[in-house]
């Protein structure tokens, strides 16, 4: 018998989920950072990246091989952006970093089984509420990290170097807060001092790895159920 407890992370840009994924992993979670695979997928030489070339054009691609991001946030969230640009990067993205968290999911799972210990894995998804129809993983917890846009927007412009007008382009591509805590069972505040936070993610740990959740061998869920593994 294993068990393991699968939780879905998000928040929105700048409002401190970093913090709490950082923080669950140095207490024993692995986590899954789809912003990395974002960046593994598109990696030189990789499909992904050849794919948004096809998408958007050669200028997608530096001189030294790499995706051009600076060119492609200009041109999938700046105000000449097209309307479709961001779903059009994301139709490309998105099953690439599925099929790559998937495998990571089922490595975690796989050592459950060894351990016969309970073990919490993390999805940190910042857009989670836009692909939770889609997304084929199945959480036991949603959590969301979340602070006011004004404080959001200073955090981008002093630790990002964004402009204002950056920063609210993010923003406005984003799900809003209350799309986020409709998909979540826990939410974070995280204007809350540092350490109140911290203590805040040590007990959800503890309560987690208290009360574990038995999953079935592939740990792979669509959210209707259906095992895609």
């Amino acid at each position: 018998m294993f068990v393991m407890i699968r939780v879905g992370l998000t928040g929105g840009i700048a409002a401190g989920k970093s913090t709490v994924s950082a923080h669950l992993r140095t207490l024993g979670a692995t986590v899954i950072d789809y912003d990395e695979l974002a960046r593994l997928v598109v990696a030189p030489g990789s499909v992904g990246l050849h794919r948004i070339v096809e998408e958007f054009g050669p200028d997608a691609v530096s001189v030294d091989g790499t995706m051009n991001r600076e060119w492609m946030a200009e041109h999938v969230f700046g105000p000449s952006a097209p309307a479709d640009a961001l779903e059009r990067l994301d139709a490309i993205e998105h099953p690439l970093i599925y099929t790559e968290a998937a495998r990571l999911d089922r490595e975690t799972a796989t050592r459950a089984i060894d351990d016969a210990m309970p073990h919490v894995i993390v999805h940190d998804v910042p857009l989670l509420a836009e692909v939770i129809d889609t997304i084929p993983f199945r959480f036991d917890h949603i959590v969301t990290v979340e602070a006011p846009i004004g404080v959001r927007i200073a955090r981008m412009m002093t630790e990002r170097g964004m402009s204002r007008a950056q920063a609210e382009g993010r923003i406005k591509h984003q799900s809003d807060e209350s799309e986020r805590r409709s998909i979540a069972d826990i939410v974070i505040d995280s204007t809350q001092p540092l350490h109140s936070m911290l203590s805040q993610v040590e007990q959800l740990y503890a309560d987690w790895t208290r009360c574990p959740h038995f999953l079935t061998t592939s740990g792979i869920f669509t959210n209707d159920s259906e095992d895609v593994s």
